[in-house]
């Protein structure tokens, strides 16, 4: 009889190639899959709430696995056991055992997203942040991320999925904003689901913004889906690296 456990975890994504399973690529759902299947003696299926990209951060991703190995483990002896066997970048927080019916994934209500703006240059947090070297608008950054709240299309800020090409590019926006704290700038988003590269793209048009190299009504334009002539949001995707996986939410969670 198999067992489920939702778990939660963290990881430093610059020496991966994202979240999900790719052929001759090291990924974190890998690394987690080759520690549960060594712990577990056998095989085990993972799934994640979300997938992350290459070079991009969680500070609480949610995953579930399911196992009908024999071994019966706590899961304190669990969460031990895999930390035990993953590399110093991964580390789980959390090992619950659910119904057999939890899926991490389908079951989420929502997630969200911080991205790490620096205005200085910083010795210890390159791998973390975006360091932005001009000034920037602060309150017209503010303006436009409140925007975001509510029902948009977002064909403007996201990149072509090949594995889901017919996907919808509408997605209900719960809160965004843009908060300073000292020297760092952080934009924070929640969502029922996010499209691939949306948030780095709706972060690298924020910049735009308070760097005065567009307006807040060419914003508004590109929330509403019209990409308009020589607005190269392509181009203007942020790097990577200022990027968190923040939390994901359960039905449990908001009741």
């Amino acid at each position: 009889m198999s067992k489920t456990y939702k778990i939660t975890l963290e990881y430093e994504g610059a020496k991966y190639s994202g979240w999900q399973d790719q052929n001759n690529a090291r990924t974190v759902m890998g690394e987690l899959r080759q520690a549960a299947q060594d712990l577990f003696h056998g095989p085990v299926d993972i799934q994640g709430a979300g997938r992350t990209d290459a070079g991009v951060h969680a500070l609480a991703q949610v995953a579930h696995f399911r196992t009908s190995s024999k071994q019966r483990l706590h899961p304190e002896q669990i969460l031990r056991g895999l930390n035990d066997r993953l590399p110093a970048e991964i580390v789980i927080l959390q090992v619950e055992e659910v119904p057999s019916r939890f899926h991490a994934r389908h079951d989420a209500v929502s997630r969200s997203y911080v991205y790490q703006i620096s205005r200085r240059k910083n010795a210890f947090a390159k791998k973390h942040v975006w360091w932005i070297k001009e000034p920037l608008d602060i309150d017209s950054m503010r303006e436009a991320a409140a925007l975001l709240a509510g029902r948009h299309d977002f064909v403007c800020f996201r990149a072509v999925d090949p594995s889901k090409p017919l996907e919808s590019t509408i997605v209900v926006v719960d809160k965004a904003e843009v908060e300073e704290h000292g020297d760092l700038i952080l934009f924070r988003i929640e969502a029922s689901h996010f499209l691939w590269r949306m948030v780095r793209r709706i972060v690298g048009i924020l910049v735009k913004l308070g760097k005065k190299e567009i307006t807040i009504e060419q914003f508004r334009q590109l929330l509403d889906g019209k990409c308009g002539q020589g607005m190269k949001v392509s181009e203007w995707t942020a790097p990577a690296a200022g990027l968190f996986l923040e939390r994901v939410r359960y039905k449990q969670d908001v009741e």
